[in-house]
């Protein structure tokens, strides 16, 4: 078994967990809205990380799911509003949550998922005890905090800074510190951990090798913005640049660029999403050519996975052998190692 096949395997019953969760109810209309993202389905791939690290250390099939299905909704509710935030066109091949019933339904809507999650931890508390129920809460309310920090700077910068002479690597790896490395990769993996009763030493581990898988996650994501089929990928391309995002591409781009270029590719930033032409975009992507963005990006993606491989080369022996161990190997390099 590969770690698709396993996502596959746990998909259904997470599923149908956040269902239960998350019913359709009255009045119909909003929890339809509620629903919307949830029944799209995406990767899974969260909370089937979540899922792999707890049946490596031995936790039950039956102990997981709950968490799993809280980590995934997590995720469906967050991206309804961060598409809100950044107008996004498309989510999972579909037009956005707010392009199809608006702001005001969409962001009062996403609400149910946000108490759904926090009353599946109560539950899990309430079924498997006070100690773990409470470590596995304060670590996800700590991995949510440092992500929602992480979009506030994001917003920051796209929403009222919109100048690139204010961006740096440091920025760029902050954000996706928190919006990838933990809330993608390493916080689901100490999750699975906690549930089967895990010592500190082992989220540790978990950290060390997300902590870069993460980055490289991010930038291979950044590049798919640029490269990837859009029905592969399942968002519109180069939404980086019409939102305006900070990447190590454009950052890259911007300082190589001369003075007058850099005047009208902070001109085109400086924009709303929706005021940006397509010939604007295109200036941007021949500038990303021309100083050659993109490979740059993925010279420094290549960087980090190595380093995630090295993390895990290095504590191999620290994990249980069994079935789950090379599957937890793959998964890891699958992280970054991206067609979609």
């Amino acid at each position: 078994m590969n770690f698709k096949e396993l996502i596959e395997l746990y998909k259904p019953k997470i599923y149908s967990k956040i269902c239960e969760y998350v019913p359709i109810k009255e009045p119909e209309g909003h929890y339809k809205i509620a629903r919307d993202y949830i029944d799209r389905q995406g990767k899974y791939a969260r909370p089937g990380l979540l899922m792999l690290s707890g049946r490596l250390f031995g936790a039950s099939e039956d102990e997981l799911i709950l968490p799993a299905a809280a980590q995934q909704l997590s995720e469906d509710w967050i991206l309804m509003q961060d598409d809100l935030e950044d107008d996004s066109e498309l989510r999972r091949g579909k037009p956005s949550a707010h392009k199809i019933y608006g702001i005001v339904h969409t962001l009062n809507a996403s609400n149910i998922g946000n108490m759904a999650v926090w009353k599946m931890l109560k539950d899990y508390m309430l079924k498997y005890g006070s100690e773990k129920g409470n470590k596995l809460y304060n670590k996800f309310y700590d991995m949510i905090e440092y992500t929602i920090e992480g979009q506030y700077i994001e917003n920051e910068f796209i929403h009222y800074t919109k100048n690139l002479n204010a961006a740096s690597d440091e920025l760029y790896y902050r954000i996706a510190a928190s919006k990838t490395c933990y809330y993608s990769v390493y916080g689901p993996l100490q999750l699975g951990a906690i549930v089967a009763d895990q010592p500190d030493s082992t989220l540790e581990i978990f950290k060390n090798i997300g902590k870069n898988a993460g980055i490289a996650f991010q930038i291979a994501d950044d590049i798919l913005d640029m490269t990837a089929d859009e029905k592969l990928f399942g968002k519109k391309n180069f939404g980086d640049l019409y939102e305006g995002k900070v990447t190590l591409i454009i950052t890259y781009t911007y300082q190589n660029a001369t003075k007058e270029e850099k005047e009208k590719i902070n001109q085109i930033y400086k924009k709303k999403r929706a005021e940006k032409t397509e010939d604007e975009i295109r200036f941007l992507r021949d500038m990303i050519e021309k100083y050659k963005g993109i490979e740059y990006a993925r010279s420094v993606a290549n960087k980090y996975g190595n380093m995630a491989t090295e993390a895990i080369n290095e504590n191999i022996d620290k994990l249980p052998q069994n079935e789950y161990t090379s599957i937890f190997s793959s998964a890891i390099k699958d992280l970054y190692i991206r067609n979609k």
